[in-house]
């Protein structure tokens, strides 16, 4: 990195001002005009796009039976699969459609089978899982325990049939059957059903002469907690003989499915040198494992629970439709099916026919896992790369201490004053990034108040350009700009005492290219400052820190640098920035619009307690992801704008301003809707029979339909449409779900004693409450009645631990409880012959009575022991009278901890124990 010479020239020697600028040329010639800046910007922002589309959006031909051949993939069988499955609607556990999507794929594995090749032995099984209890503690799961019972998974074994070594050493295949019960699945995760089945088909043709042998698992339960994952590696007598597993999943629907997660070198090292369309980003599998996506797979079951290693791919197209009606057939891309089928036959021939990987999976275990971690991206969809942490971590190691080394013998040969420029520079930096974040937010602070939703932009999320990006750009301009004028204002002082002899133009023009060159050089000290950081922390995507280092340093080391004590600086050409900048918007260009994209997909569902975030939280969510973005991928071309006339640095600052004003006059009159019928509004309809507070059983249920969405801002364009139906809304129409809390929303008591029982209601009785050794301990008895969906909270403020018993079997033992705001909750989830009495066992704190009657004289509200929520598969005719009225361009949403249409509630107050 070369450093600035102009401060350590002699004041005795004259500059030799012909190698550098004419003093007899009027400087302005020299000067960026506007049309080369806004050149400049454009082949920017179309490089960028034009990466994505090629990186993320070039999809290979789909082929039929024919074109794929007997061994090949086939598109067009696999989406045969998916139009079936998606036919049957939603199809959650428990449900009618489930056991008929469950029958079609046991069919269909039954017609693999006869028709596999005669060296090959297939084997397929119908599980029916005992109940069980999953346990795991991290990200979603803290604070809970997920039970099933009477899950149906259909498992298909490929195998060669005179290797019998191979039937103990399986590659899993995995992906689930079931969906939530708001949408039909076809990307989630009925493509990748179609997918698995086509992918068995072939593997059924080849597996004579694999090493290792191939198990296809659909599981269901999925959708409940990774249930089917879980029952599975830990009942299944074939799970013992797995040593490594793929997942398929989908956050959206279609384009290309990307490895987002990878265990080990030598499995994503087998991967790349065979797919044919390779799709992989570690960048995914750092924010997926941060937490920033509330989410997960299957594959935390197989790595954690199973400990074995894996791949997992996932979907993420279109993630606003994610969980929704809009996940259907029609918004699936053609090559989809084809990308991921090509990519994962390719790689389980090689896998399954390599003795070296069986070998490395089976000594994975036994090694250090760090040793084995890797970096993995692709280069525009056609090349992968993959590179070991150890190796990424010395290199990167390097690439530090030589530019540590550099700056510091650069600012050490500046002196003083190039110290000094060096912080000013460093400024820059600094106000370009407040400058660039605070101009945004602003805008994402005023747009709930004059639109006509808090997100106007989440059909369109090209709008976030000119809503926030233009904002961004401009003030990471201005920033930078100040930097810019104070590293000026220091110059001058210097070059006034080192270099008396310029003339006052020549002298400041100079001072101008001078100033250029260090606002240039601080993006090095940016992306240094993010490589050092990322390599501290071992984030594998800091290899993107190290391009945008190397790629736009080498290039101002080759073109611009001189080590000439006595020559003024030149202008940077703009060849440099050219050169400098392509390898870095190749390599991340892409990731960068595709990360934008989730994000704005995911604000339809950002609120997890509805009414619970502020209206603006989103969109400064997307505001300040936007800046940063911008200050990190722009600062290099910004330092091309300072020294341009005025009127050019305003004909530029005048069009970011058009294009915002455009943008934010589309959303706001409503010409560009926020939502359609395809890209929807996430809005709830819940028929709720709440029985909480009823202790004697005398005092009939409150019975009401509510309202409630996921996605910021209130409901008032949807009652526009559901005017006759009696909704009032505010804030103090919370519902307490158990595993969430409505704080806004809207309820209607019109017709909503139809459609449910009284003998539905579930019930918690006391069996027994006693006291033995300073220890109390009190058994519930919980009936579920009809439901086999429902979760229980338990307040750990007052109970220590607890134990679950269904007859004589102990589903959850004593220990290992965590909490999230004072609660543990208990989900369960199952088949139409699942158990619905429970007997709970609470074991009281020492505490707990104290604290309790302390709690109930202060406060309002009586504390609550046990809440529980059961939910039915029922649309009952006033939910139905309110989902056929509201508006097209919204969408119920659900997840795991979601209601159904019809949810009973029921509780035990503390004091209950205490009359």
């Amino acid at each position: 990195m070369p450093r600035g010479q102009s401060s350590s020239m002699s004041t005795r020697e004259k500059p030799k001002v012909d190698q550098a600028v004419d003093p007899n040329e009027d400087n302005r010639k020299h000067r960026r005009g506007a049309y080369l800046l806004l050149g400049l910007l454009i082949v920017f922002l179309h490089g960028s796009w034009s990466v994505y589309r090629i990186q993320f959006g070039n999809l290979p031909l789909p082929l039929d039976s024919k074109q794929a051949g007997k061994r090949g993939f086939s598109e067009a069988s696999a989406l045969e699969h998916v139009k079936y499955l998606t036919s049957l609607g939603p199809h959650p556990v428990g449900s009618d459609s489930l056991d008929l999507a469950i029958q079609y794929v046991y069919a269909v594995a039954e017609k693999i089978k006869t028709t596999a090749q005669w060296e090959v032995d297939v084997q397929l099984e119908l599980f029916h899982t005992d109940i069980g209890a999953n346990r795991l503690s991290k990200g979603l799961f803290k604070g809970k325990t997920l039970l099933y019972s009477d899950l149906k998974h259909v498992l298909l074994r490929v195998v060669p049939k005179y290797m019998p070594e191979a039937e103990e050493n399986l590659i899993l295949v995995s992906s689930h059957i079931d969906t939530v019960s708001t949408t039909e699945g076809a990307g989630d995760c009925s493509s990748c059903v179609g997918v698995m089945l086509e992918l068995a088909r072939g593997v059924a043709q080849w597996a004579h002469g694999f090493k290792s042998g191939v198990l296809f698992l659909f599981n269901t339960g999925e959708e409940e907690g990774l249930d089917g994952a879980h029952s599975f590696i830990t009942q299944h007598h074939w799970r013992n003989s797995v040593r490594f597993a793929v997942d398929l999943e989908a956050m959206g629907i279609s384009g290309k499915s990307t490895l987002f997660q990878g265990t080990d070198y030598w499995a994503l090292e087998s991967f790349a040198a065979v797919a044919k369309y390779p799709s992989a980003q570690i960048a995914s599998q750092d924010i997926f494992r941060s937490g920033a996506i509330k989410s997960a797979t299957d594959f935390q079951i197989y790595q954690e629970v199973g400990g074995l290693p894996g791949l997992d791919f996932a979907y993420t197209d279109t993630t606003s439709v994610y969980h929704t009606k809009n996940d259907k057939i029609k918004l699936l891309k053609p090559g989809s099916l084809q990308h991921i089928g090509d990519n994962m036959l390719a790689f389980l021939l090689h896998s399954a026919a390599s003795p070296n990987f069986l070998k490395n999976a089976q000594q994975q275990k036994q090694e250090n896992t760090e040793q084995n971690k890797a970096v993995f991206f692709d280069i525009l969809g056609k090349y992968m790369v993959v590179y070991s942490q150890r190796l990424a971590t010395m290199f990167h190691n390097s690439i530090i201490l030589q530019s540590l080394l550099i700056w510091g013998t650069s600012l050490l040969m500046g002196g003083c004053s190039g110290l000094v420029s060096f912080g000013l520079s460093c400024l820059g930096i600094i106000l370009m990034l407040i400058f660039s974040i605070c101009l945004p937010v602003v805008v994402a602070f005023i747009l709930p108040h004059i639109c006509p939703f808090p997100v106007p932009y989440v059909a369109n999320p090209w709008l976030i350009i000119g809503l926030f990006g233009s904002p961004a750009l401009l003030g990471a301009f201005i920033g930078q700009h100040i930097g810019f004028n104070l590293l000026k204002r220091h110059l001058r002082c210097v070059y006034s005492r080192t270099k008396p002899g310029l003339t006052h133009n020549t002298r400041e023009y100079v001072i101008d290219l001078e100033a250029e060159r260090w606002i240039f050089k601080s993006g090095f000290v940016q992306w240094l400052i993010v490589l050092i950081l990322g390599t501290y922390f071992k984030v594998g995507s800091s290899y993107i820190a190290l391009i945008w280092l190397v790629s736009p340093a080498f290039a101002y080391g080759f073109l611009e640098a001189t080590l000439s004590p006595v020559r003024l600086p030149k202008q940077l050409k703009v060849v440099t920035l050219v050169l400098g900048m392509a390898a870095p918007v190749v390599s991340s260009a892409g990731l960068a619009v595709r990360m934008a994209d989730v994000i704005v997909g995911s604000i339809v569902r950002v609120d997890r307690n509805p009414g619970g975030l502020p209206d603006w939280l989103g969109n400064v969510i997307v505001a300040v992801a936007v800046a940063i973005v911008i200050c990190f991928m722009f600062v290099y071309l910004l330092s091309y704008v300072h020294i341009s006339e005025s009127g050019d640095k305003r004909t530029l600052g005048l069009l970011l301003w058009i294009f915002f004003g455009l943008s934010l006059a589309l959303v706001t009159s409503g010409i560009v809707p926020a939502f359609t019928e395809d890209v929807a509004r996430s809005v709830n309809v819940v028929h709720i029979v709440d029985a909480t507070g009823i202790d004697d059983g005398n005092r009939e249920p409150l019975s009401y339909i509510s309202l409630f969405s996921n996605t910021p801002g209130k409901l008032t364009k949807e009652l526009v449409d559901l005017g006759d139906e009696e909704f009032f809304c505010g804030r103090n129409m919370t519902t307490d779900f158990v595993t969430f809390t409505m704080k806004y929303g809207c309820w209607s008591y019109k017709d909503s004693s139809t459609g449910w029982s009284k003998s539905e209601v579930p019930t918690l009785r006391v069996e027994s409450d006693s006291v033995t050794d300073s220890a109390r301990q009190t058994v519930i008895s919980v009936d579920t009645k009809s439901s086999t969906r429902w979760s229980l909270g338990i307040n750990k403020q007052e109970i220590d631990d607890f134990t679950v018993q269904v007859d004589s079997e102990k589903l959850v033992l004593l220990g290992d409880k965590t909490e999230v705001d004072g609660w543990h909750t208990i989900q369960f989830a199952g088949g139409k012959n699942s158990p619905t009495k429970f007997q709970l066992t609470l074991y009281w704190s020492n505490t707990a009575t104290k604290t309790s009657r302390r709690e109930a004289k202060e406060a309002s509200d009586v504390p609550l022991l046990v809440k529980l929520r059961t939910d039915v598969n029922r649309v009952t005719p006033q939910v139905t009278n309110v989902l056929e009225k509201l508006p097209r361009w919204s969408t119920p949403f659900g997840k795991s901890t979601s209601p159904y249409t019809l949810a009973f509630l029921t509780d035990l107050p503390v004091n209950i124990f205490r009359q």
